[in-house]
């Protein structure tokens, strides 16, 4: 019978899994809170996991000026448990002597009691210091903005204007955003149901099938969650199916489809396409996929393959709309996914800009004469972006860059680009390339 644990020390082992492992907290976080004693502190482990990820660079830097003697590599764990204690002092509202206490206590999840010692004085001298230690700390513009030195030199670089804007709103807790299945209700109607049910919610003004939650709740308590009346997912993100301008008939292209929610609104908002394929190369990932496909009740052709070689999966047949939406830094959801800011390092920005080239120029001769690619990032780096775009164009003739009429995000060069936190909205880029009937 494996051992159960308090939030604490379940949020330590989830942390050790983003710090040592390179996992994602999405994909390490749901097996550390089935070790839970109590499942009541499902919604605080989470807490503490995302939010020291969120603040880590900051957290480090503190701890870093407390702890005199670097612990060993071996150790992380103790060093993650500073962190979870500082952060709750700074950024909860946790009363210190609770937060002391149980972060010291917690020392036992780990096995190393000889820790204890330290835990305490680290948190205790800190609470004595703490606004000249932060004053400290912060005068390094990197630690302040809680963002890792490389990162916030990019954004400032790319974005010089924004940069600001930027940086606090990847420290934002992102709203709570639902995809309203048309099937069943039309917004305003859902909007109603929700009400009903106690949650404030309003329609976000870009997105027609897009509501904003007041309050963020257990997608069990949605009303008709389980029934597929509605999703969980970002208004940038649902922008993707109604750019693609779908008719009935069609044959669409899902590239790098998981974990499938473009796909199912895809087919929620044109119920009669000739056929979805929904690709990707992670056989994992896809499992989530077919998961959102039968909650909602929709069928899409599920493949396991690489977008960049379609030689290996495609049976020939063109296709009249493609979605790429191409791995990238994900630097628009840092809000969404704060790990990001531990798990992503400089030199993956140039791997990434040769590998969406790579899909683009793969992919683009499966789609028909006549026919759109919409290509999708959630990034905020140009050379990701347009300037991604822009390279294809030179070297594709046949391909035209289409407008987009909307007044949500900024007109780039090419395409539209959304920066995070705008209307609501995580950061996202679209650019759709028509291609000639030749």
């Amino acid at each position: 019978m494996k051992k159960k644990m308090k939030a604490r020390g379940v949020a330590v082992k989830a942390l050790l899994r983003v710090m040592v492992d390179g996992r994602s907290l999405s994909a390490s976080l749901p097996e550390q809170l089935a070790k839970l004693s109590d499942p009541s502190e499902r919604p605080l482990t989470q807490e503490l996991c995302y939010g020291v990820m969120r603040y880590a660079v900051r957290l480090e830097a503190i701890a870093q000026q407390l702890i005199t003697k670097p612990l060993k590599r071996k150790d992380l764990d103790v060093e993650c448990l500073v962190w979870l204690g500082l952060y709750q002092l700074i950024y909860m509202r946790i009363p210190p002597h609770a937060v002391v206490a149980e972060t010291v206590e917690a020392v036992n999840a780990i096995g190393k009691s000889w820790a204890k010692g330290l835990v305490n004085a680290v948190l205790r001298n800190f609470q004595r210091q703490q606004e000249t230690i932060l004053a400290q700390v912060d005068e390094t513009p990197a630690v302040q903005c809680a963002h890792p030195q490389w990162l916030l030199t990019m954004i400032r670089e790319s974005w010089p204007d924004q940069w600001p804007s930027i940086v606090a709103a990847n420290n934002q807790y992102p709203p709570m955003v639902l995809r309203v299945n048309p099937a069943h209700d039309t917004r305003e109607e859902y909007r109603q149901r929700l009400l009903a049910a106690g949650m404030a919610a309003t329609e976000m003004e870009h997105v027609p099938s897009a509501i904003m939650l007041a309050q963020s709740v257990d997608v069990e308590r949605l009303p008709g969650f389980s029934a597929g009346y509605v999703s969980v997912q970002d208004g940038a993100a649902q922008l993707a199916a109604w750019l693609l301008a779908l008719q009935p008939g069609q044959r669409v292209l899902d590239a790098c489809s998981a974990p499938g929610g473009k796909c199912c609104h895809i087919l929620e908002q044109q119920p009669q396409l000739a056929e979805v394929v929904a690709v990707d190369a992670d056989e994992q990932r896809l499992q989530s996929v077919h998961e959102n496909l039968a909650r909602l009740k929709l069928h899409a052709t599920v493949v396991q393959g690489d977008a960049s070689r379609p030689d290996q999966w495609w049976d020939g047949q063109q296709f009249d709309r493609i979605l790429l939406d191409a791995p990238c830094s994900a630097s628009g959801v840092i809000r969404r996914h704060p790990d990001i800011k531990q798990l992503r390092r400089a030199e993956d920005i140039a791997a990434l800009v040769t590998l969406q080239g790579e899909i683009l120029t793969a992919i683009w001769p499966l789609l028909a004469p006549g026919g759109l690619l919409l290509y999708a990032t959630c990034s905020i780096f140009p050379q990701e972006n347009h300037l991604q775009i822009e390279r294809f164009l030179e070297t594709h003739h046949d391909a035209q860059a289409q407008s987009i009429m909307g007044s949500w995000g900024r007109a780039m060069p090419v395409g539209r680009q959304i920066l995070p936190g705008d209307e609501g909205m995580d950061g996202f880029y679209y650019a759709p390339l028509l291609k000639d009937f030749g």
